[in-house]
């Protein structure tokens, strides 16, 4: 049995668009868990259905510290996305990870401390499992249609998630590398975790913008990330388009999309009516069970 594909896309700075998007608008969608960074630009390329997100909004106004990534989430939910694609600048902890290549991601140290993490909480508790943290379905697609565009690939990359807006220090951007991580960025957490909260299989392309501080003599600017980010951007623009051209005609299900099946842990009679009210996209269809 096979439904139809809706892709949502999560653009990072230099990724505002998505080319050869039909019947293309800009649709504002409300969330209970407040503002989202923009609205959607919703679409088709051929049958298959997309909704674009600019994750800091058009014009970068919003920093990675600030981001309200649950309403981010929750309104692709709600726009009916089956799947997302997330694409983010990101810095290298690897000499052979080289500026201007692009990092499949597969694992996460999660560092980010400061903005909210989970849908769920008092009232109505659940442990989704993080072990394998983005979809090998995805990620394998994602990384063909990066080789398609021509661009340089890294697979299997360990992405360590910072708070921001701030760079790194030289003794945390060491510490790093000892800790296996080979990317680094301030975004992709805790996106990819309410994402799995929200059944959506999420896969992630880093662009790699820079060599982060731990090479003698180095340091990251603004000027030298926004540069390399417009020369990845065609490759990442191409990527995206090559990935949705590429999907199957229907969609297979994924054991993703049944994430939350086992993770509630709250008694029935202890089930906070509001918190429930405020998740009716983005596990609306484990509710619609109870």
């Amino acid at each position: 049995m096979t439904s139809p594909w809706t892709i949502g896309i999560i653009g990072g700075s230099g990724l505002y668009a998505i080319e050869g998007l039909e019947d293309a608008q800009w649709i504002a969608i409300e969330s209970p868990w407040g503002k989202p960074s923009d609205e959607v630009l919703c679409g088709r390329i051929g049958d298959v259905r997309v909704r674009f997100l600019p994750r800091h909004g058009r014009g970068h106004p919003i920093g990675p510290d600030e981001l309200n990534s649950r309403a981010n989430i929750d309104v692709l939910k709600r726009a009916g996305c089956t799947d997302i694609l997330a694409i983010s600048a990101v810095g290298s902890l690897r000499e052979e990870i080289e500026p201007g290549r692009f990092a499949i991601v597969e694992q996460f140290i999660d560092r980010s401390n400061r903005k909210p993490n989970s849908f769920f909480g008092s009232g109505l508790v659940a442990h989704v499992s993080m072990a394998d943290p983005v979809c090998p379905r995805l990620s394998e697609m994602a990384a063909a249609a990066v080789n398609g565009a021509k661009g340089k690939l890294a697979t299997g990359a360990t992405y360590l998630a910072m708070e921001g807006p701030q760079f790194s220090t030289r003794a945390e951007s060491r510490m790093y590398r000892e800790w296996g991580a080979d990317v680094i960025g301030m975004t992709a957490m805790p996106e990819a975790k309410l994402a799995r909260e929200a059944e959506l299989p999420y896969a992630l392309i880093g662009m790699v913008t820079d060599y982060d501080c731990w090479r003698d003599g180095e340091a990251v600017d603004v000027g030298q990330v926004v540069a390399q980010m417009q020369i990845n951007s065609q490759i990442a623009r191409d990527a995206v388009v090559r990935f949705i051209n590429a999907l199957p005609e229907g969609r297979q299900s994924s054991p993703i999309d049944y994430a939350l099946e086992d993770a509630v842990i709250t008694a029935p009679d202890q089930h906070d009516a509001n918190l429930i009210a405020k998740l009716d996209a983005v596990a609306g269809r484990l509710l619609s069970q109870s």
